[in-house]
């Protein structure tokens, strides 16, 4: 059996302490990208972490690391939905001997229209409004350009205000001088 390096041992020391400092955080912006669906939100940290873990030295370098693991997060996301299999998957409303997933902690309104829209735009509104993020950071994380991100998140502020049947100005304010 081949020693350990002392390079991988602090590669996985610094890796584990990461997990452990920043896995809720995931998780609570995975869930609200994948509109409250817990095991959803769970394959999507795994498979960010994963590739994290294999990137580890890029993610060290990087400007913005918390931008670094959105886009991670993001491109899970995005890469799930274009799974084929997935577009075969069919949803039961009970699933026999299923243990009870933890309480939502979310509104069940909300999560709901955040369902209903494309994850483009629930990521735009997720990274722009849970994350206080601005326009050229989600812009980054997105990897799109800031017109896009604006177009987006008002699109998507629009369709949440009508699927919670609230009046335009009622769902989400922004600073005085702030631009969506």
């Amino acid at each position: 059996m081949k020693p350990e390096s002392s390079g991988t041992a602090e590669h996985d020391s610094q890796f584990a302490a990461f997990v452990a400092g920043h896995r809720g955080r995931m998780l609570h912006t995975a869930r609200l990208l994948t509109a409250g669906d817990p095991f959803l939100a769970e394959d999507l940290v795994q498979t960010a972490l994963t590739k994290l873990y294999i990137s580890w030295a890029a993610y060290r370098r990087a400007a913005n690391p918390d931008a670094y693991v959105r886009r991670a997060l993001f491109n899970a996301l995005m890469d799930e939905r274009r799974r084929i299999w997935r577009r075969f998957e069919r949803s039961f409303a009970e699933v026999p001997e299923r243990v009870s997933a933890a309480a939502d902690d979310g509104d069940p309104d909300l999560a709901r229209a955040l369902g209903e829209l494309p994850p483009r735009m629930r990521a735009a509104i997720v990274f722009r409004f849970v994350h206080d993020m601005d326009v050229t950071d989600t812009a980054e994380a997105l990897g799109c350009s800031p017109g896009t991100v604006k177009s987006q998140t008002a699109r998507a502020l629009d369709k949440l205000r009508a699927a919670l049947g609230q009046p335009r100005a009622a769902l989400i304010t922004l600073p005085q001088g702030a631009h969506r």
